[in-house]
């Protein structure tokens, strides 16, 4: 049976979404969740094109209807010919066939599957018109004004638009309204149908303390990503729009995080002078490449070393230098992972503040084992490192990131 009960007829003004010259722009923004606090922004108000962020939304309204006992996570969805026509990535439901409503979240939680977004949409409003309607509504009544929802699933429509600011209200809405469900999206896999999805949020692997969100890709707005993560009492949310890569949007997000959490314990706001491209902080002239050496030092004036740095060395020099790690040992539960991170920032906390922090899990022996590292610092200051550590007990090992 279809779940209904969700249309209401809506007399929308639409924002003008200009696609080709936002194509692929940059915004990003990482603010606390409890105080709201700034902690990094650029062009957070600029419309962008949401992606697969907008399933955030779509979960969200899911979410919503349980609260609301209007449905329940066994009520079945069914797959019509509009669901299986969706482009990938998708589930590759057939017309006719059925999931339960806790598949169709998972699957839009890890595989981003746009069949089932679909599915949901349908089930929940009759259609997917209408559905978007009813996105576009919540939006407003959440304080997203900039926002316009013209699909659930975020496949390319030039009046889909959105700003970081507004998918920084929506992360939060998730996590606030609906604690209970938040939790889904720090699924690491789906089984369906003889079939195993990863969740394509790959930065949860590797990022400490990371428990969601949502990533999103099309052509038009380059590789997107809100991500939330909590450390010693308090809850980041980020939002980066324009990578040019999963990878490069993962590392700058994880960049950024990291100063965020910085800001909170006290220490000075790092200067970034753009973009995803490159993360150093006098890295880049791609906002404003007309803009001479003399006046780009005139607007930041502490670039002038790394400036001087870039002209003498290949671009690489500094990343080379950097890839060495710390590995601290396996655990068998990951809070053993996380004490032992705990131990380090003690014994070495100029290295904890600077270092990235990662827990990895792998499977061994039939069983799941989680790896505490430092990593993304030079050979020497991993050598001096572990030196300390092993002084006050902690065993640790020298690996190259690669390795």
């Amino acid at each position: 049976m279809r779940i209904s009960g969700f249309f209401f007829p809506l007399a929308l003004s639409f924002l003008l979404a200009t696609a080709d010259a936002h194509a692929r722009a940059y915004s990003a923004l990482v603010a606390e969740v409890e105080s709201e606090r700034v902690l990094y922004q650029e062009q957070p108000h600029e419309i962008r094109h949401p992606a697969s962020l907008t399933k955030m939304m779509t979960l969200y309204m899911v979410f919503d209807a349980l609260a609301r006992r209007k449905i329940t996570l066994n009520d079945q969805l069914w797959a019509s010919r509009h669901c299986t026509s969706r482009p990938p990535s998708k589930l590759g439901l057939k017309v006719g066939e059925g999931l339960s409503v806790e598949q169709g979240i998972l699957a839009l939680v890890t595989q981003s599957a746009n069949d089932a977004a679909s599915a949901i949409a349908e089930g929940l409003a009759g259609s997917e018109d209408s559905f978007a309607d009813i996105m576009t509504r919540k939006a407003r009544q959440l304080g997203m004004r900039n926002t316009v929802f013209r699909n659930a699933s975020g496949l390319p429509d030039p009046e889909q638009v959105t700003t970081a600011w507004d998918m920084w209200r929506l992360g939060k809405a998730l996590i606030k309204d609906f604690p209970q469900y938040y939790r889904y999206f720090s699924t690491r896999y789906f089984d369906f149908r003889g079939r195993s999805y990863d969740n394509h949020n790959h930065l949860m692997e590797r990022y400490y303390g990371l428990d969601g969100i949502k990533t999103g890709f099309i052509n038009s707005s380059g590789f997107n990503l809100v991500a939330s993560a909590r450390r010693d009492g308090h809850r980041l949310i980020g939002v980066v729009f324009g990578g040019p890569s999963a990878r490069k949007r993962d590392d700058h997000m994880a960049e950024l995080l990291d100063d965020g959490f910085a800001q909170l314990d006290g220490r000075p706001a790092r200067e970034y002078l753009v973009t995803l491209e490159a993360f150093s902080p006098a890295a880049s002239m791609l906002r404003r490449p007309e803009e001479t050496r003399s006046a780009l030092l005139e607007r930041y004036p502490a670039a002038e070393e790394l400036l001087d740095r870039r002209s003498r060395a290949p671009r690489d020099v500094k990343s080379q230098q950097q890839q060495w790690q710390i590995r601290l040992g396996d655990f068998p539960h990951e809070e053993g992972a996380e004490l032992q991170l705990y131990k380090v920032r003690r014994y070495a906390p100029g290295t904890f503040r600077q270092a990235r922090i990662n827990i990895r899990s792998r499977r061994s022996g039939g069983r799941v084992l989680y790896t505490a590292y430092l990593s993304g610092m030079s050979r020497n200051t991993a050598e001096q490192t572990c030196t300390v550590l092993k002084r006050n007990g902690i065993d640790c090992a020298l690996t190259p990131a690669s390795g």
